[in-house]
């Protein structure tokens, strides 16, 4: 019962906040990362996932981690976003990887776009002193990628092992 409850709640609920957080303020915060990692390591135990499936899982991890920290000391991506990628890619595995990033530079090239087109207009008045939507607005302001990460990895994640061994 409880490792169904963390399947269908955990990972879910943490990518609409890490995309909420990231719209809102910028900002994906350590302690969103960190509950999905613990959150894998207690699904994995309870689970009983078998030692090839837990290296699979663990080294499509690590793999986004250094390509998303490269990402990250040449100022193309935040932290936040970099861990975000890598904690996702340890849920998903190997498996469902390539899904992933494919739906999250699609996404986030749409995003982008979409962002580019709200900076090219003048600030609607009902968003004027919303202090996330004038920073989102701000030309040459970032570009939440969280949102664009977690819409992808709730895309993928029906498809991985924690939702079709429960049947839904």
């Amino acid at each position: 019962m409880l490792t169904e409850a963390i399947e269908l709640t955990l990972f879910p609920a943490m990518m609409a906040f890490a995309a909420s957080s990231d719209l809102l303020t910028m900002t994906i915060a350590n302690r969103v990362s960190l509950i999905l990692l613990a959150g894998f390591a207690v699904l994995a135990l309870l689970s009983g996932m078998g030692g090839a499936a837990l290296v699979s899982h663990l080294g499509a991890g690590a793999l986004v981690l250094a390509i998303a920290f490269v990402c990250f000391a040449r100022g193309w991506i935040g932290g936040g976003d970099a861990k975000l990628a890598a904690v996702t890619a340890l849920w998903l595995g190997f498996g469902h990887l390539f899904d992933y990033l494919v739906y999250a530079s699609l996404l986030g090239g749409a995003l982008t776009l979409l962002i580019v087109q709200f900076r090219a207009m003048p600030l609607p008045p009902l968003l004027a002193g919303q202090d996330w939507a004038e920073r989102l607005h701000q030309e040459g302001g970032g570009v939440p990628y969280g949102i664009a990460l977690a819409a992808a990895a709730l895309l993928v994640y029906p498809q991985t092992q924690w939702m079709t061994t429960l049947g839904l």
